[in-house]
């Protein structure tokens, strides 16, 4: 069932407990996380990124058929436009029934995130839509934080009161794209900011921590936990398996299938793992 974000991760919040959100770039990837969400009868948030809306050359044909699963799931299944820097985007996400969205404004300068984040929280929440917002950008991708860099707990409190959203993704220690599950997160840091910050937080760059760690860090206070790169490395490495052992193999469907039942495997167990269970 198409659930908003805030419904999702309060729930979870108030329980102590995780919710998994994973990355959707093709049909094979929302078909295995929404069966695995199924599969252990837990909410789970489907992501649609900016980066995988100019890999397909628009928005609406993924964000159609992603929908369509989420609304005949038996479990509350999110729909989240992730990472988007342009409002047009977010506003053509409102329209196709996305129930949430993370809009980036972290390479703005503060005020402006400030403003620009509030305005859009405005219009998202006028339909229905929960916001999820970045004080400044998490390491990783465009090598903008060295591995030092924290979000500090009395900043992120005022900016999640003065723009109005409803989750909050926090620099704790990890970083986007790792293909090595082992960063290592400040956990007295998140307990510190939990305790601030009214919202829920979530940690983004989570497939570089290794499984101990994300455990602990939902303990320590965060709700939604990011995974991507990791399920890509699945996916990747199913594929790969099956052509090495049929160099013949041409049809598609013989290597999209066992690689869409290896993710929805390995989502099933990151899912319990993030709630905890």
């Amino acid at each position: 069932m198409l659930t908003p974000l805030d419904d999702v991760l309060r729930e979870a919040r108030d329980q102590g407990r995780g919710v998994a959100a994973f990355n959707v770039i093709h049909l094979e990837h929302a078909e295995a996380l929404t069966a695995a969400a199924e599969q252990v009868a837990l909410p789970v948030v489907l992501q649609i990124s900016e980066n995988t809306v100019a890999f397909h050359g628009s928005l609406a044909p993924v964000a159609a058929a992603t929908r369509v699963l989420a609304e005949r799931a038996s479990v509350p299944v999110v729909l989240h436009l992730d990472h988007a820097v342009s409002e047009p985007l977010v506003d053509e996400a409102l329209g196709l029934g996305f129930t949430s969205v993370m809009f980036d404004g972290s390479r703005l300068d503060d005020a402006e995130n400030r403003s620009v984040t509030r305005a859009v929280a405005e219009r998202c929440h006028a339909a229905g839509v929960s916001v999820e917002a970045e004080l400044g950008e998490i390491g990783g991708k465009d090598g903008v934080h060295a591995p030092g860099v924290r979000s500090r707990p009395g900043e992120a409190a005022v900016f999640a009161a003065d723009t109005g959203i409803d989750a909050l993704a926090v620099a704790v220690g990890s970083s986007h794209a790792m293909t090595e599950r082992t960063a290592e997160l400040d956990l007295a840091l998140i307990a510190e900011i939990r305790a601030a910050v009214g919202v829920p937080l979530v940690l983004h760059g989570s497939s570089g921590v290794p499984d101990d760690g994300i455990a602990a860090a939902v303990r320590a206070g965060m709700t939604k936990v990011n995974i991507a790169t990791h399920l890509n490395s699945v996916f990747t490495a199913a594929v790969r398996s099956r052509l090495d052992a049929d160099p013949r193999l041409v049809d598609t469907r013989k290597y999209l299938g066992p690689a869409r039942d290896a993710v929805q495997a390995e989502a099933a167990r990151l899912l319990e793992l993030v709630a905890l269970r």
